[in-house]
């Protein structure tokens, strides 16, 4: 596996000195324009401006329409529902795009120096595509739209950017990938989490119990992915292998 190297790295101040006292040595009649009172008036102008980050869409069908009138009727809260669920479809989404994106690296660059493979990799992946297509199934059976774009499932999106170019960058290496892929697993297990306990609120059994088994796919996939990163960076506390069993 690739190790950290040192190399010549100008980023930090310390490498050029007298550049570094000059940018510190400031006139004292010299300020900036406004300082940050300023600053934190452009951004409240804005931010008291600003409308919401999406809707969550009206019910479709007739189907959907009746589903979220009995759930409001009980009281219920049917739009923050279908939000998360918007949420989990885009998260699942990109969720299949990383190992993608992984794959494809760990095809040229994967040794036999940790334990994850490319088939441990697939299986994972094939999950995350197969979670997707849970969460789709379930909007369509509440009579909602799974291709909408719902503001918890644009926030995801963007929240997931970084991680997009951090795997497709070709020079990040694997464990600096794994960092990454780490990062996606933590939060798609909260958010399953979530998921799960906004079904059980809705009464939603069915779907609690599915959910729940995704849950418990995502919380193998991070206790690999933990593993893989950290045999990457030359630490081991044990192998973690697909079914759940681990060796001391």
């Amino acid at each position: 596996m690739e190790r950290e190297h040192m190399g010549m790295n100008r980023t930090g101040i310390q490498m050029s000195p007298n550049d570094a006292k000059a940018m510190q040595d400031i006139e004292p009649g010299v300020q900036e324009a406004g300082g940050e009172e300023a600053r934190s008036r452009v951004c409240a102008a804005y931010i008291a401006e600003a409308g919401a980050l999406g809707s969550v869409p009206l019910p479709a069908t007739l189907r959907g329409a009746v589903a979220t009138g009995s759930m409001l009727f009980k009281g219920e809260n049917p739009q923050l529902l279908i939000d998360k669920l918007g949420e989990r479809i885009a998260f699942e989404r990109t969720g299949t795009r990383l190992y993608d994106a992984l794959i494809a690296k760990c095809e040229v660059l994967l040794d036999d120096t940790i334990s994850m493979t490319l088939d441990d990799l697939r299986r994972i992946r094939a999950d995350e595509a197969r979670h997707m297509a849970l969460v789709a199934d379930a909007v369509d059976t509440l009579g909602g739209d799974p291709t909408a774009v719902t503001p918890s499932g644009d926030l995801a999106g963007v929240e997931s950017i970084g991680l997009i170019q951090v795997i497709n960058d070709p020079r990040t290496s694997i464990a600096q990938c794994l960092h990454a892929i780490l990062t996606a697993e933590l939060s798609d297990r909260s958010g399953w989490e979530i998921l799960i306990a906004l079904a059980d609120a809705h009464d939603l059994d069915d779907l609690v119990l599915q959910f729940s088994e995704a849950l418990d796919a995502e919380r193998e996939h991070v206790a690999l992915v933990e593993t893989w990163y950290a045999e990457s960076i030359g630490l081991t506390y044990g192998d973690v292998t697909l079914g759940g069993a681990h060796d001391a």
